[in-house]
């Protein structure tokens, strides 16, 4: 076992799973200040019920082998691994291996987590915590565990991987840290939930503002801290490649901000600390799926148009007459499709520019649209069910009132009462 990998794992996985803290300050700032309790609690919610159905069951159905004897499923599509039920299967590390399997869990435990809290940020100021967990769980289940399989399963023989989930073997489409399995699926359900639920009282532009950009900066901050650890660490060794994750994840960002703050100049005269914060964010989307696929300056390039058409994109609820409230279709769900799709003309040896065919736009554009249907109609039927049956959303009169006194019996400010 190579204590080195093993370190670099663990570590790395920590450091994703600090993201899901990052995203509550992040989303918690965005909201009004009647819904901050609420909004970081729909994370911290999924981070506790993710991560104990990950264990129970989560990992052997994402990371299921069709050659197993204890393997029930169709192999590639949807199965699970009987035998890795509760982790059991884990517990030894094989001869040769580089690191634990229990490691390698652990890291993908922290995708899991922060995919379903992503989705949060559509349905803010308004659903109630339970339903929003029953919905984590369910989602959880049967949209995220069988597409992290499609993407992140992998089946390792003499000569490197041998067999894997169909969008990644069979397809042969490049997705190195989740554009698809992570940002188009959690985009997508987004979408889904924020029709289901409706708009909130007083939609509008300008209507809703974010009560404390500080904690937007500070979430912007420490999402980017983790997704080193996203990127990097889905290389899953301390080598090359996790250095060219590495430097991309610091190039693709860095260059959407400018690109998003420009375009807040030109439309509204004034480049705001929200909008560095939210370009950030979606230049850390795209690169994810092209982080290990592309050259430093085409990173680059992919953050300048990340962050002018993710922020040209949030304005389309407006027009479309969706809200969502924090922008997670125009940041995560356009920001997955422009990196994914960017993999298409630009990844190294493979891409349009470098091969003269659209092969590889193809097997991009075949997984992309793959998960995004996949996981709308699965998203809007489970919202829908349970808006139906038990309620998601809150009353009008508790969402005017403040939904952190009315679910969870807190305020976020109370500095008038010490």
């Amino acid at each position: 076992m190579d204590q080195g990998n093993t370190a670099f794992v663990l570590i790395c996985a920590a450091l994703v799973l600090l993201m899901t803290p990052g995203l509550a300050f992040f989303y918690g700032g965005l909201v009004k200040a009647k819904s901050v309790i609420s909004m970081m609690m729909m994370s911290f919610g999924a981070l506790g019920l993710i991560g104990v159905l990950w264990v129970l069951y989560g990992y052997a159905i994402a990371f299921s082998n069709g050659g197993t004897d204890t393997f029930v499923g169709i192999d590639g599509v949807i199965g699970i691994d009987t035998a890795n039920l509760g982790l059991q299967g884990l517990l030894t590390t094989p001869e040769g291996a580089l690191f634990p399997p229990l490691a390698f869990a652990a890291f993908q435990a922290t995708f899991a987590i922060i995919t379903v809290a992503l989705i949060s940020g559509a349905i803010a100021d308004r659903a109630k915590f339970g339903s929003w967990l029953i919905f984590a769980g369910i989602w959880a289940t049967v949209v995220y565990f069988p597409v992290a399989s499609w993407v992140f399963n992998f089946t390792l023989g003499d000569g490197g991987v041998v067999d894997g989930g169909w969008i990644a073997y069979n397809v042969g489409a490049i997705d190195f840290a989740g554009g698809t399995a992570v940002h188009i699926n959690a985009g997508a359900a987004a979408l889904a939930l924020a029709l289901v639920l409706g708009k909130r009282v007083g939609f509008g532009k300008g209507v809703h503002v974010p009560h404390n950009p500080p904690f937007v900066l500070l979430g912007a901050g420490l999402l980017w801290f983790g997704w080193f650890g996203f990127n990097a660490g889905s290389e899953l060794a301390a080598d090359g490649i996790a250095a060219l994750a590495f430097i991309n994840t610091v190039a693709a960002p860095a260059a959407a901000v400018l690109g998003w703050l420009v375009v807040e100049k030109l439309k509204d005269g004034k480049a705001t600390s929200v909008g560095a914060a939210s370009g950030a964010v979606a230049g850390l989307v795209a690169i994810t799926p092209a982080c290990a696929n592309v050259t430093p300056l085409w990173a680059i390039v992919l953050g300048l148009v990340a962050g002018v058409v993710c922020a040209l994109a949030i304005e389309l609820k407006f027009k479309l007459g969706f809200d969502d409230s924090l922008d997670v279709v125009g940041i995560h769900l356009v920001g997955g499709l422009i990196g994914t799709l960017y993999l298409g003309f630009f990844a190294t040896d493979v891409g349009l520019v470098f091969s003269g065919t659209f092969d590889q736009l193809g097997k991009q554009a075949i997984a992309a649209f793959t998960v995004l249907i996949y996981s709308f109609v699965l998203s809007y039927a489970i919202g829908w069910v349970i808006q139906k049956t038990i309620g998601f959303r809150v009353r009008n009169e508790d969402e005017i009132a403040g939904i952190d006194t009315t679910v969870h019996g807190e305020e976020g400010y109370v500095l008038d009462r010490i």
